[in-house]
């Protein structure tokens, strides 16, 4: 089997990898200056044919350096794809940097900076297309029964079922559960085809009959005082031994670690706008959206406002206080879409199916949307961000902070014109639960490229709402 083998295969792909760049470099040489699409003669250029492929003495390490740098080389069972692929570009761009700052310091002017380009773009494209082939045969010896790795839970949690769920969901990995080691769920308990075998303590009888390749600690919070034990135990049989918290109620997603002088401290969540860059990055996007939003939609807007003005009494822009960046109140701007109303009425709740308080004009601006252009100068003013949560009254946040769980949590960025839950269906009278699961995805998956995501989506998907009574 592949893993009995595993420090060789390991070797056979640092091989594959240099065979790779070194083909790649040849094949751009041969573009370059060889091929009869070539218009340069190698004979008559600045640099002769040995200087170029003597640089194959500093590019093939070089680059199997690199790959080692970026994590190439590390088990993937578990790993995307896409990840490895973005890990390559990575690790070529970064190389072909090193390569053009090296040439630079040594004056070195003369080498074909096409050439290098090509040897770029074939390097990313054969080395993608070998990783992908050996994850093709490694998934097809899996589902023939080799390379498995074999599995052994010690405590049964919410932990061990999440671990085999996503076990059973990814078949590619390889992955077989043995069975569960608990000391209060009985033995022949099932949980999605795994068996409780025993107990803990028979961890030490087990192992020297199993063939075992690893041991996952999945204990249960109240079983933690055992911990220290049950560490003690595992080490002891020589079996890679890992440990999967029983966090996840605490912690729903993405914790990070820092490192206090030799202190692990685990943030329970990960926020990049908390970030002083990232923070920034967001804030100069949505100036330059608002502003541009502003101009494109300024016509629309004044024939909502004359409509507003024709049809019902009231102002044309209602403003209502919401809850933002740090429970902040701040007043958000909306096209009046409702007969103006005393106070006590407002708080009622969410508009209903035909609701008699809402205008005919008022319906059709909620149905698609146009009301919220106005929050175009919240934005501008920093009181709202042009993706993030939507902003909830002050009444409505005091009651779901008791009644849905991380509910505050949304109040950690600013709040949005348009989210992610928002595309997602989830606005109006929709599930405040699933909503929220958005709004804390989004908050803690941030990235530019997400916003903009968004935001294009928005423009097809996003507008015409359906739930807007």
């Amino acid at each position: 089997m592949i893993k009995d083998n595993q420090k060789y295969f390991n070797r056979l792909h640092v091989v594959l990898d240099a065979v790779i760049v070194a083909v790649s470099y040849t094949l751009a040489w041969y573009l370059k200056f060889a091929s009869p699409f070539s218009y340069t003669d190698p004979s008559v250029g600045a640099l002769d044919v040995r200087t170029y492929f003597e640089m194959l003495y500093v590019i093939v390490p070089g680059y199997l350096i690199l790959y080692y740098s970026f994590n190439l080389y590390t088990p993937k069972r578990a790993t995307a794809h896409k990840y490895e692929i973005i890990n390559i570009f990575q690790a070529n761009t970064v190389g072909m940097v090193l390569l053009m700052a090296g040439w630079y310091l040594i004056s070195q002017i003369h080498f074909s900076r096409s050439m290098m380009a090509m040897f770029y773009g074939i390097n990313i494209v054969l080395t993608t297309l070998g990783r992908s082939l050996i994850r093709m045969l490694l998934q097809y010896f899996r589902e023939k029964g080799y390379n498995l790795k074999y599995i052994l839970l010690v405590g049964y949690s919410r932990a061990a079922e999440e671990y085999i769920k996503r076990i059973n969901a990814n078949p590619q990995w390889g992955y077989v559960v043995r069975g569960i080691l608990d000391d209060m769920v009985p033995s022949g308990t099932v949980y999605k085809g795994v068996k409780v075998v025993g107990r803990i303590e028979n961890l030490l009888y087990i192992l020297p009959q199993n063939k075992l390749d690893e041991i996952a600690i999945t204990l249960s919070l109240k079983d933690y005082d055992n911990l220290e034990h049950i560490v003690d135990l595992c080490e002891k049989s020589g079996v890679h031994t890992k440990f999967i918290p029983d966090y996840n109620s605490l912690f729903p997603s993405r914790p990070y670690t820092e490192d206090l002088m030799g202190l692990p401290v685990i943030n329970i969540r990960y926020v990049p706008l908390t970030n002083t860059l990232n923070w920034c990055a967001k804030r100069v996007m949505d100036i330059l959206v608002g502003l541009v939003g502003l101009v494109v939609s300024l016509p629309i807007m004044l024939i909502a406002a004359i409509a507003i003005r024709c049809t019902s009494r009231g102002p044309v822009i209602f403003k209502q206080e919401r809850i933002g960046l740090h429970n902040k109140p701040f007043r958000m701007y909306k096209f009046r879409t409702m007969e103006v109303q005393k106070p006590s009425q407002e708080e009622k709740g969410w508009t209903k199916k035909d609701d008699p308080r809402v205008t005919k004009v008022g319906k059709f601006l909620r149905r698609t949307s146009i009301d919220e252009l106005p929050q175009l100068f919240n934005i501008i003013k920093g009181d709202m961000s042009v993706v993030g949560p939507r902003p909830e009254r002050p009444q409505f946040v005091e009651q779901f902070k008791e009644e849905i769980p991380r509910y505050m949590v949304k109040h950690q960025v600013r709040p949005g014109l348009t989210g992610w839950a928002q595309i997602n269906g989830y606005r109006g009278d929709t599930s405040i639960k699933r909503r929220i699961e958005h709004d804390i995805f989004y908050i803690e998956n941030w990235t530019i490229s997400f916003d903009i995501k968004i935001m294009f989506l928005t423009i097809f998907k996003g507008f015409i709402n359906k739930n807007a009574y």
